[in-house]
């Protein structure tokens, strides 16, 4: 195994494990993956020495193919394992799909040192630099301890998550806890480390029991962990790999100088929209993207907000338009069920990479676009009660913020994860405008 992957789900295994299994050196890269909180997909995989079937789905039909090149799937916890990698001089980069709470970032970006979780892990590890940790921060510090310790060399951490700039954001959570552990491992970090960035782009849903049928009945044999995905796929990367790398680049990937650009684009348009059909669209009745796009008012509501989102985007108005052109095909393929429930989860991990900053862009300049006030107001009615019920790893805060009417709740969660967009009288009152409008179509899909 040369690749270490950190929070393994069919995110992963029908994006960077499909992209490795189509590089042309594909034999030589093995990646030993590692679950989230839960063991589940280890326990699913490890009878079947990692193989599974990623299942496309195609509007006219489903296509099915083995990807092998997962060699080892471990639970989180398995800190033996995963510090023996890293022991490794053929380790050469580890990836992660961790999301944007994994990150343990505070509000301003900088590691959460108040987290008791965090503190834990830096107390452990000061005692013990092969401590088991809980935090993806710690679990790294004490995989680049090992490695010092073990004169293993360089390494590239490639994170996949939707955050912007999620190289640098990663880099700084893990250098602050570094600091706390031991300040000496920053310096060899700065020599040893290489942290790159990446856009990821692939609507991959949650299996179920019909995805396994789907493969029986097909392919005629059982796998207990397939992966339902859509034909698209993108993957944007930019960095160094002193170690080396597959060759990603022959399999589809674009490799450039700056992700920036192609990130924007992908968090405003494809996750933005997203996030307000999560909270929008479930309010109406909706249950999958396919269903919501297919609502005439679904529609405009999205196409509102790409109109904003849009204007403000480095690319070129052409890009932008062939973009949004592809995401309705892909949002309107009625064979990837996209459940809105799932996409509504940490929100307030979401709504300010995804929504805040076209609205913040929109209040300097003194305007109040249906787009982006529409996509706050579903989510304060989210965390209301309305809609998808509410999955958050912020949940006691979010919560407790949006207690009383709309406008308390928009004033006291932007003062939460915005505190520079208050006080705005104009937008909290146009906040509970659009959220008025939505309440009066509450149910109204299921009608």
């Amino acid at each position: 195994m040369r690749i270490v992957h950190l929070g393994v789900g069919n995110f992963t295994r029908a994006h960077q494990a499909w992209y490795t299994e189509h590089a042309p050196d594909a034999g030589e890269w093995g990646i030993a993956a590692f679950t989230g909180r839960r063991p589940d997909t280890a326990e699913a995989l490890a009878p079947q020495d990692g193989l599974y079937t990623l299942i496309t789905r195609h509007a006219d039909g489903d296509t099915f193919e083995v990807v092998s090149s997962l060699s080892a799937v471990h639970p989180a916890t398995d800190t033996e394992a995963f510090l023996g990698y890293l022991r490794s001089p053929q380790t050469a980069v580890i990836t992660s799909t961790v999301t944007e709470a994994g990150y343990m970032r505070g509000s301003d970006g900088h590691l959460a040192t108040d987290d008791p979780a965090v503190a834990a892990d830096v107390e452990a590890l000061r005692s013990d630099p092969e401590a088991s940790t809980r935090t993806t921060p710690g679990r790294l510090v004490g995989g680049f301890l090992t490695r010092r310790a073990a004169g293993a060399g360089a390494i590239t951490v490639l994170p996949c998550d939707n955050i912007p700039d999620n190289g640098p954001a990663f880099r700084t959570v893990v250098t602050e806890l570094a600091q706390r552990v031991d300040p000496t491992l920053v310096e060899w970090m700065g020599d040893n480390v290489s942290w790159a960035t990446s856009m990821v782009d692939r609507i991959t849903p949650a299996t179920t029991e019909a995805e396994r049928a789907a493969v029986a009945d097909s392919v005629g044999y059982d796998d207990a962990s397939p992966v339902p995905t859509e034909p698209f796929s993108e993957w944007v990367v930019a960095g160094d790999f002193p170690a080396g790398r597959p060759a990603w680049e022959d399999a589809g990937v674009a490799v450039v100088d700056d992700v920036r650009p192609f990130e924007q684009r992908k968090l405003w348009l494809l996750n933005g929209s997203h996030s307000l059909m999560a909270y929008a669209a479930t309010i109406l009745g909706h249950e999958t993207v396919a269903d919501a796009i297919a609502d005439p008012a679904v529609r405009g509501w999205v196409e509102d907000w790409w109109d904003v989102a849009g204007e403000h985007l480095e690319l070129g108005a052409q890009e932008v338009g062939r973009y949004r052109t592809a995401l309705l095909d892909r949002y309107n393929n009625p064979r990837v069920r996209h459940l809105l429930a799932q996409i509504a989860a940490d929100g307030s991990q979401k709504i300010p990479v995804r929504i805040l900053p076209v609205l913040r862009l929109e209040r300097a300049a003194g305007r109040l676009p249906a787009g982006p006030v529409r996509a706050l107001a579903a989510w304060v009615l989210h965390l209301q009660g309305h809609g998808a019920p509410v999955k958050d790893v912020r949940e006691p805060e979010v919560l407790a913020a949006a207690r009383g009417t709309v406008a308390d709740a928009t004033s006291a969660l932007l003062e939460l994860l915005a505190p520079d967009l208050v006080p705005d009288e104009k937008l909290t009152d146009a906040v509970v405008a659009r959220a008025g409008e939505l309440l009066a179509l509450e149910g109204a899909a299921t009608v």
